[in-house]
């Protein structure tokens, strides 16, 4: 790698780094909230790395630090941003979202009711609202967009917000 340029090993890091950045955002399920300030940020700073590597790197601890800021920013930040973005209780909103959906289609609506999302997330054993508890006896997110939704029947968290924007377009998003 030493007999390439600067300039070329510097090009090549910056469009490694945008294409495992676009790469790992468009792996994320598009009704879910892809984090994309957060990827634009880590972008920018892996092309600053990268920016680094046109300087003339006499010295070895500069290149260290390049090398490091690189793998974090190119590639392991945006890859385990992909893999966390789809924790089980977003993974339950989006079956749910999905079964619902189907049902509307299936009675030929152009929306998802809210009857439709509570008969879908109470067939896979979940239930839609809030928990009631001693401080909290009132059940919030069961009668209007957005809805929360659980996994568990009898489990108050985790849960997930769960709306339909423009009749059958859900928008799944942590609550």
């Amino acid at each position: 790698m030493q007999s390439l340029s600067p300039r070329v090993r510097a090009l090549g890091a910056v469009g490694l780094c945008l294409v495992v950045a676009v790469g790992a955002g468009l792996a994320v399920d598009s009704r879910l909230d892809r984090h994309w300030v957060l990827r634009g940020l880590t972008v920018l700073l892996a092309v600053c790395c990268a920016a680094l590597l046109l300087t003339d790197q006499t010295r070895r601890l500069r290149q260290i630090v390049t090398g490091v800021g690189l793998a974090m920013f190119g590639l392991i930040i945006p890859v385990t941003q992909t893999i966390w973005s789809k924790p089980p209780e977003i993974d339950f909103a989006l079956q749910v979202a999905t079964d619902a959906k189907q049902a509307a289609q299936k009675d030929a609506r152009s929306a998802v009711s809210v009857a439709d999302v509570k008969a879908a997330a109470e067939a896979r054993g979940g239930a839609v609202g809030s928990l009631p508890t001693e401080k909290t006896p009132r059940v919030r997110g069961a009668d209007a967009y957005p809805l929360i939704v659980r996994a568990h029947r009898d489990q108050g968290r985790p849960w997930a917000c769960l709306s339909f924007t423009h009749g059958l377009d859900a928008e799944v998003r942590a609550c």
